[in-house]
């Protein structure tokens, strides 16, 4: 590891590595552990092994949204996040290779008539998602008559469906495969209104510290390293982002 990686990665010698933390795992989403309160998931894996790589030491953040992830990482209190990617992000902080390759629908409630994504989009229709993050981004160009509630997390979504103040939920489909157990007889509508990737992401200007962690996402998927973390946080049909072309 370069002097410069090093300086970028982890400027005060520790590894900041913001996750975002909800009811449900998925590619960039964390959970808390049951009995300790940690953050756990793909996201925690991957900042652990990239501290690792660097030989320094980890130190995780919480946050209630990757949109509050983004915030942090763009400020630069933290040093890295895993975060979906989309045009606004892109404006303030830095990608590297995706890991993680995912779509966005709609969870609708057990008594809920709605059977497919054209009937969501309806006068009267409450549409819940999380602020700040690209899924609620993308339901709000896709959904011309529905209204669309934003939140300041999952959790507080998840009490909005709950409660029957909301009528569907946008989210990442790995995130709402969870989901369906946490709301009983909640259904997953087919097809989708947003598909992205998921990726490392560090601040912006600078470059060793992206370059380095480019490389360890890539070596990461190549290796496996991507699939065991998908496959221990339950993601078992999670798809790996194909590796970039050289």
């Amino acid at each position: 590891m370069s002097e410069d990686a090093a300086r970028e990665l982890a400027p005060t010698g520790v590894l900041r590595v913001g996750v975002a933390v909800g009811p449900a795992a998925s590619a960039g989403w964390a959970v808390a552990d049951p009995e300790t309160g940690e953050p756990r998931g793909v996201a925690v894996d991957l900042g652990g092994d990239l501290a690792r790589r660097a030989g320094v030491p980890l130190a995780l953040t919480a946050f209630a949204s990757s949109g509050e992830a983004t915030e942090a990482l763009a400020a630069g209190s933290i040093d890295v996040a895993f975060l979906p990617v989309d045009d606004e992000r892109q404006k303030v902080v830095a990608f590297g290779p995706s890991y993680a390759l995912g779509t966005s629908t709609y969870l609708v409630p057990a008594d809920s008539p709605v059977s497919s994504l054209d009937e969501v989009d309806r006068v009267g229709t409450r549409v819940g998602g999380v602020e700040a993050t690209t899924t609620i981004r993308a339901a709000r160009r896709a959904l011309a008559k529905a209204s669309v509630i934003g939140t300041t997390g999952a959790e507080e979504l998840l009490a909005l469906l709950l409660a029957g103040e909301i009528d569907a939920v946008a989210l990442g489909r790995d995130s709402l495969q969870e989901w369906t157990t946490l709301v009983p007889g909640s259904r997953i509508l087919d097809g989708r209104f947003w598909s992205t990737g998921t990726a490392i992401a560090v601040p912006k200007d600078r470059p060793a510290a992206l370059a380095f962690a480019s490389a360890f996402i890539e070596d990461a998927k190549a290796h496996g390293t991507v699939r065991a973390a998908f496959d221990r946080s339950g993601l078992t049909s999670a798809t790996v982002a194909p590796p970039i072309e050289p």
